[in-house]
């Protein structure tokens, strides 16, 4: 595993087209299609299923593998860590700011202190076996779905920073990515030096788009997570919009393709990570990357009604 320092704007460093095409992260070139990892955990029954779902991954192109210490307690990112070889170039980013509760519901714990930050930063690179992780995401509670920070777990902004630059500097993490953050904690980020940014946002739930044309203005790689709505009961769902349905049929497409299509129209600096443990899932989300929408089509698309998805879980 290592980053991938030498791929072309056409293909990965294994000789795959790049899915989605070639977009930008931390410096890096990678596939505009990655993949998100959190659903790996679902195959800790079969590590071989869930490391040939990796080596596919990697076979149809996908450079960018986004993962974290508490999905399914280290077990993801020890897959990760067998499945793939420094010649496959992946990008692995990974984040901090919660760590693995094993039996909580949900099964994680904010911890969002300056030290918590540091050993979670340590316990990734040791489940990953690596001695550098190329992006490290700082996950905040300011927005979108989820835990919100109370009492010790409220930290100030500079001082999760503070410790986040010093990781950089000492060489632990290569760049540094912000989640779940509003445009002014963006903004007070911005000197420290920001790669990307990851937001529950889709064609349904576009609460963020300040944020996003902020991103695109500094160059900073808008990584949205949940891009299909409804990952929590009450949240709008892609599939649910008419216009989504009807493109679909249209183009002999699923609505997902159709909301992750859109979501790589809609802005240029937007990657994705969509997950899955299933391989025909996988391949669907990997030919999202071939479909076109005309112009009737994404005025249609872009006049669907978005809806908040701020859940707040205590």
């Amino acid at each position: 595993m290592t980053t991938n320092s030498t791929p072309s704007p056409q293909l990965t460093a294994s000789g795959a087209p790049r899915a989605g095409g070639a977009g930008a992260l931390a410096g890096h070139t990678v596939s505009r299609i990655g993949y998100g990892a959190m659903q790996l955990e679902r195959l800790c029954a079969d590590r071989d299923a869930a490391i040939a779902l990796l080596r596919r991954a990697v076979e149809l192109g996908v450079d960018h593998i986004d993962t974290a210490q508490f999905y399914g307690n280290g077990f993801v990112n020890e897959v990760i860590r067998d499945a793939l070889r420094p010649e496959d170039g992946v990008l692995i980013v990974s984040k901090v700011g919660a760590d693995p509760d094993p039996g909580g519901t949900p099964p994680l714990r904010l911890a969002q202190r300056p030290e918590e930050l540091r050993a979670s930063v340590e316990d990734n690179l040791v489940s990953l076996g690596l001695d550098r992780i190329p992006v490290v995401n700082l996950r905040r509670t300011d927005t979108g779905p989820g835990l919100r920070a109370e009492g010790h777990q409220a930290v100030d902004l500079d001082d999760q920073l503070a410790v986040m630059v010093a990781l950089r500097d000492e060489g632990k993490i290569g760049a540094i990515g912000l989640s779940s953050v509003t445009p002014d904690i963006l903004r007070r980020a911005l000197p420290a030096g920001i790669a990307c940014v990851q937001n529950a946002y889709s064609l349904v739930s576009r609460d963020d788009e300040e944020l996003l044309r902020l991103c695109a203005e500094r160059q900073i790689a808008w990584i949205p997570y949940f891009p299909l709505g409804g990952a929590f009961p009450g949240w709008p769902k892609v599939s649910d919009a008419p216009a989504v349905t009807t493109a679909a049929r249209s183009l002999g497409r699923t609505p997902a393709q159709i909301g992750l299509a859109w979501l790589l129209h809609h802005a240029p600096n937007t990657l994705l990570i969509p997950g899955t443990a299933d391989a025909g899932h996988l391949e669907a989300n990997i030919a999202v990357g071939e479909i076109t929408l005309d112009d009737a089509t994404l005025a249609a698309l872009d006049a669907v009604e978005s809806r908040s998805n701020d859940t707040t879980l205590r």
